[in-house]
Formats: structure tokens, sequence, C-alpha cells
């Protein structure tokens, strides 16, 4: 459980002469729940690109699940999941076929994707929707199939792009339930959020003010340090330290 499965050493993209990710570094070990926050614009969604090994780092280094980001992206992608908030879902296909599709673009055999399926629905309790369209399903059931399709080829890590965003607060709570059994599996997840009360979900969080990484610890620790009753509290400080630091 101490492999760290995400690492990256001063990772740095710069367009033109603005600086979006400013030599950031951390690591994530196998199994954690690492979140990362910060205000829209911060960089969170361009590190994750280079992580994801969609964009290529202007300076620095970083590696994911032990392929290079920068010279072994088609590795990288092959051994991660990914959702976002628009989830990757096939609204004409049925639940089963969208789960058949994914399963053969990650090359898994005919007789594992079926038993998967078969597991997941279970574990869901989709076993009734497997013949449902899925734009017939609800908001929250689209989000839970999309975070089962996402690890359904039981990736080293997953990556989870404003995941919860426009549920209602039960629905999220039952998500959460759903990263910690993939994390139980050993799926390191990585995941981005404006609610700041799900910080509170994560082992660790990094909180990006203007493309740097402003701290990084366990929520609790973070309290601490920031003399905080909130994560929410521990983020306005530190927006209001970058305010003050560009006056």
């Amino acid at each position: 459980m101490e492999e760290n499965v995400i690492y990256t050493h001063e990772l740095t993209k710069r367009f033109g002469t603005f600086t979006a990710v400013d030599r950031i570094s951390f690591e994530v070990k196998r199994g954690e729940i690492f979140g990362f926050l910060g205000a829209n614009g911060a960089g969170k969604t361009t590190a994750m690109r280079m992580l994801c090994g969609l964009s290529i780092p202007t300076s620095g280094r970083g590696s994911v699940a032990g392929f290079d980001i920068a010279s072994q992206t088609e590795e990288v992608k092959k051994h991660i999941g990914y959702m976002s908030q628009k989830f990757s879902l096939y609204e004409d296909l049925k639940v089963w076929e969208n789960l058949r599709l994914f399963g053969g673009i990650y090359g898994m055999k005919d007789k594992e994707i079926a038993r998967k399926t078969d597991e997941m629905l279970s574990g869901l309790g989709f076993e009734a929707e497997r013949n449902t369209f899925v734009r017939s399903l609800p908001l929250g059931w689209k989000q839970k199939l999309a975070f089962s399709v996402s690890i359904f080829h039981e990736p080293r890590v997953v990556f989870l792009d404003e995941p919860t965003g426009g549920v209602d607060p039960v629905t999220r709570r039952q998500f959460w339930e759903l990263i910690y059994r993939a994390s139980d599996r050993g799926i390191t997840v990585f995941v981005t959020t404006h609610y700041m009360d799900e910080a509170e979900y994560c082992d660790r969080v990094s909180i990006m003010v203007d493309g740097r990484i402003e701290a990084l610890d366990s929520p609790a620790r973070l309290r601490e340090r920031f003399h905080a009753a909130t994560m929410d509290e521990v983020f306005q400080q530190l927006a209001r330290r970058a305010v003050r630091k560009s006056d």
C-alpha cells in the first residue's frame, strides 16, 4: 500500500507567457483517495490533463501507474479510468451495452466482460435496469453507472473531474460509498471537487491557487494548521492570502 502510483516533480505547463501550472510536486499512494482542490482557473484541469496523458508538460516530470506522462502517454491511458461531470456514457445505448462497449475498448475478453457486467449490476442494484436505455435513467443513477464504467477494467488510477456536480446530498454520499469500495480494492482515486465538505472524505487534499499547490495534507492536519473548523475556512484563508500577495 506504500507504492506511489502518481508522482510529479516541478510539473509545469505554460501557454505562451501564461503559466497555468507552476512547478507542482506531489505523490499519491496506491489505494489513496486524493482530493485536488482549487477555484476555477487555479490550474486543476490543466494538471489533470497532463496526468492523463492528454497534454505534454512544458517542464518538470511525472509518472502515473509507472509510466512517464510525457513519453508514454498511450500506456498511461491504458492503465487509468476517467469520469467527468458530463459523464462519458452513450445515452442511446442500454446499460449493459455501455459496459460491453467500454470493456471492449480496454481490451477485455467477452467472458470477462459478461462476468463483470453481472457483478457490477448486482453490486449497484441495477439488475432490473440491464436493458434500460441510459437516457431514461435518473441523474444520480447515471452518475453511479458512469463511475462503474470508469473502473470496469480495474485501472490502477481513476481520475474524477467534478463528478458529483448537480446531484442531491444523499446521492453524493452514495457516490462516495462507491469511491470507498474502489479504494478498498486498491484503486487510487484522484478527485477534483468544488464541494469543500467532500474534501473531508479524502485521505489527503492539495489546494491549488494560481497554478501552485499552496497546501497539501490530510483534512484534519490542514484544519489544525490553519486553525479552521472546516475545509472551506482553510480554502478561504488561502484565497485571501493569494489576494494580498497580488496587491
